[in-house]
């Protein structure tokens, strides 16, 4: 019977250990492109803002520079969204796949120090979006034209509060991919090592393939006897039993053809 992918049966299938790595590895993609996207905003905005500044650096195009701005800290937050969304799972993933040896001197270690602040830089970030929902079920009732004002108006305070974890994150999500990204690699690369111990021990195990070391006692080793192979042209038990008048079972009484038991004297005669 077909199951659907969703069903318990087709999940029995899958090998746990298989599963779990791959649940979060799938959010690097994401990860990645919204830490080039953050950087990208903040580039695009470096690159036009002397443009509305004099020489020490004070805006002469008051309106150019508070409209670059705005839409700089709109577009980086896009990307903070996506790491509220993903980068929690990854970063407890990293965590639980690094060892002292990656924080001590790794090629990842630098990384994983800049991770030591992401935490705070997520919770954070977390609570001005829940913030930014609450004010949005509050003006659920306003009118239209209002509701889009005040919509507005909040979205450019949350979004300028958030550019500061933006920020943050333009260099501690890079971090984050980086590490990430090597852990799987080398956690894919230690996989088939598991899996050919494994395969190697099963195969040791089983009953035809067990192997007695030769220090062992010569007891044990008379007490695992591999099978003894007759030559495809031996006479078979029957016609030995003939030939010889011995029984093919060595631990059985010889048996005596019918003309031998002629030729012997009976024990009555004697």
């Amino acid at each position: 019977m077909t199951t659907s992918p969703s069903s318990p049966a087709s999940d029995e299938h899958q090998p746990p250990a298989v599963t779990d790595h791959l649940a979060w590895r799938r959010h690097l993609p994401a990860l990645a492109s919204a830490a080039a996207g953050i950087n990208h905003a903040s580039n695009a905005w470096d690159a036009v803002s002397d443009s509305f500044c004099d020489q020490d650096g004070w805006p002469v195009d008051e309106k150019g520079y508070a409209d670059g701005k705005v839409k700089r800290d709109a577009e980086a937050w896009k990307h903070v969204e996506v790491f509220l969304d993903h980068g929690p799972e990854v970063l407890a993933a990293v965590r639980a796949a690094a060892n002292s040896a990656d924080y001590a001197g790794g090629p990842i270690s630098e990384d994983l120090y800049r991770l030591r602040g992401i935490d705070t830089t997520l919770g954070r970030a977390g609570r001005l979006r829940h913030e930014w929902d609450q004010i949005m079920v509050l003006m659920e009732g306003s009118q239209p034209g209002s509701l889009q004002l005040y919509q507005e108006s909040a979205e450019e305070h949350r979004n300028a509060e958030g550019w500061h974890y933006a920020h943050e994150l333009s260099d501690q999500g890079p971090a984050l991919v980086r590490a990430a990204e090597y852990l799987a690699d080398r956690t894919d690369a230690e996989r088939p090592s598991h899996a050919e111990r494994a395969r190697v021990a099963l195969s040791r195990s089983a009953p035809g393939n067990r192997r007695v070391p030769s220090d062992a006692p010569a007891a044990a080793r008379r007490r695992i006897r591999r099978p003894r192979v007759l030559p495809a042209d031996a006479p078979s038990a029957e016609s030995r039993r003939h030939q010889t008048g011995r029984s093919p079972d060595p631990r059985r009484p010889p048996l005596l053809s019918p003309a031998l038991l002629r030729r012997t004297p009976s024990v009555r005669g004697a």
